[in-house]
């Protein structure tokens, strides 16, 4: 009989439980150490709580812009916050609690605690030594803090912390205006809350396609929400009545509550990762080719502690390919071309592929961007923002798109089919669609891409 393979994963996040039902499957020995329970910060903080927060925010902006639908009476209609809460987080464990029990159906071993690397076969957890023949880290990462501005968890939060709030906040300063700072800001907004955003950098989203960042600015303003461009947060402080943000320039904003959401930084201090042989970069990011190698033999590293790409499909991915690889199943290189993203605003934007960035420093290509408000089935839901942009190579194989709308994490996967299967312009266009539709507008764009 031959001797299993053991696998030793510390952290139980995307890039972790996935890995460890590869392994699994795979026939090898799988532990799994984690700290806060299955599903890790992504499952528990992160992911999950802010998008069923935001899925309840949703709801709200439907309600508030159904008077142009000819729906009326539902003025009255508000959300209870620390109902909402309870809720996120009541779901949170659930599918912590699902994870756990299906890694446990699959037999690998759960162990409790923090995982620390004593070489590179064996990692330490508490007083326990668990030896491994590979290593897979993926410990995610935790919210950056600034010197001048530290969450308190009351008046003054990072995004773990906002849901232990029980009453609204009458006005919420959101400093970083990113992606998690951009979607707390339009989830606030529509819960009912005062919102003042700033953003030290032209505009919101700086790393998004510009033109759906000016579509989401342009909404948040008209909507109410104070947006402060080109404005650096240098200090926050807790006053009598709720917080102050002093800016770089000397401005201050009040409010009653801030979320700080400034990045992240890697959890990667303190494992022993130095010692085990193991690249690190100045910022605290593990160093991984694209099948999540590190410089450490038969040791991989996933998800957001490496810096390839803060998504959890990604990290999930990472963690696939780095049993498959370890394993000797086939594999093939991470693809980021291939990667499909989305920011969780009101409108979405979601996003695959070659970007409008890349077409203006020089990428050869040819888009088109076609504006909702043309679309059928957006006139007879109210939608008035957004766009649909695609490009294409100039033979006509799709290379990206940007979708600017409600649900564009679910319209852009046609797009993302045809950047991974290569197709070109004509065989989207030649693909039925539903009419009417919001997906029309894919497959209309497809076609004046048309090469003749």
């Amino acid at each position: 009989m031959s001797v299993k393979s053991r696998i030793v994963i510390v952290g139980g996040g995307p890039g972790g439980y996935e890995a460890a039902l590869v392994a699994s499957q795979l026939g090898a020995d799988v532990t799994v150490v984690e700290e806060n329970g299955p599903g890790g910060a992504a499952v528990l903080t992160d992911v999950v709580p802010s998008k069923t927060l935001i899925a309840t925010a949703e709801v709200l902006a439907t309600v508030g812009s159904s008077g142009e639908l000819g729906i009326h009476g539902l003025g009255r209609v508000r959300a209870d916050l620390g109902e909402v809460n309870r809720r996120v987080k009541k779901l949170a464990q659930a599918q912590s609690r699902d994870i756990t029990r299906r890694l446990e159906a699959e037999g690998v071993r759960i162990v409790e605690g923090r995982g620390v690397l004593e070489g590179p076969g064996r990692v330490k957890v508490g007083e326990q030594i668990v030896e491994a023949d590979t290593l897979l880290i993926a410990t995610g990462a935790s919210p950056r803090e600034l010197p001048d501005a530290r969450p308190d968890g009351e008046r003054v939060l990072n995004w773990t912390q906002l849901y232990d709030l029980e009453e609204l906040p009458e006005k919420l300063i959101v400093v970083g205006s990113g992606v998690t700072g951009a979607e707390f800001a339009s989830a606030y907004h529509a819960l009912g809350a005062q919102v003042a955003l700033v953003s030290s950098r032209d505009r919101v989203l700086p790393g998004e396609d510009a033109d759906a960042a000016e579509v989401l600015e342009d909404v948040f303003r008209r909507g109410g929400m104070e947006v402060l461009s080109r404005s650096r947060a240098q200090s926050v402080k807790r006053t009598d009545a709720g917080v102050v943000v002093t800016l770089s320039d000397g401005r201050t904003v009040e409010g009653s509550h801030c979320l700080m959401a400034v990045g992240a930084v890697p959890n990667t201090s303190g494992l022993g990762l130095a010692e085990a042989g193991i690249t690190v970069s100045e910022s605290g990011h593990i160093g991984v080719d694209r099948v999540s190698r590190t410089s450490a033999r038969g040791v991989y590293a996933a998800g957001d502690c490496t810096g390839v790409f803060p998504l959890a499909s990604v990290a999930a991915m990472q963690g696939r390919k780095a049993m498959w690889h370890a394993l000797g199943d086939a594999v093939s290189p991470l693809e980021l071309r291939l990667v499909s993203s989305n920011v969780f605003t009101s409108p979405e934007i979601a996003t695959v592929g070659v970007t409008q960035a890349q077409v203006d420093a020089g990428l050869e290509a040819v888009s088109v961007k076609l504006p909702l408000a043309t679309n059928a089935r957006a006139k007879m839901q109210g939608i008035h923002d957004g766009f649909v942009k695609l490009f294409a190579s100039p033979s006509g194989r799709v290379l990206g798109g940007t979708v600017v709308a409600p649900r564009a994490s679910e319209l852009i996967h046609p797009i993302t089919l045809a950047v991974s299967a290569r197709l070109t312009v004509d065989e989207v266009a030649s693909v039925f669609t539903v009419y009417p539709s919001i997906s029309g507008s894919v497959a209309e764009a497809a076609r004046q891409l048309h090469i003749g």
